[in-house]
């Protein structure tokens, strides 16, 4: 995983854990057990990286919902 790819998944872990009031261990935990982090996160990184930060947070939002470790 190069250090671009490092970063924008922190990005995403600290924008989520404030967007959705948990923790970043419980956010990084919800992301790992689903497979969304190595799955879609880091495998799409190249299309998600030039989104823009709401639409990230809603996607990223949605896509846990939809994978049952988010209500």
């Amino acid at each position: 995983m190069s250090t671009s790819n490092i970063d924008f998944v922190t990005y995403c872990i600290g924008n989520l854990s404030r967007r959705l009031g948990l923790t970043q261990r419980d956010v990084y935990e919800r992301l790992n057990s689903s497979g969304i982090l190595e799955g879609y996160i880091v495998a799409c990184y190249d299309v998600l990286h030039t989104f823009g930060k709401e639409y990230l947070m809603q996607d990223l939002t949605d896509y846990m919902k939809e994978k049952g470790v988010l209500n």
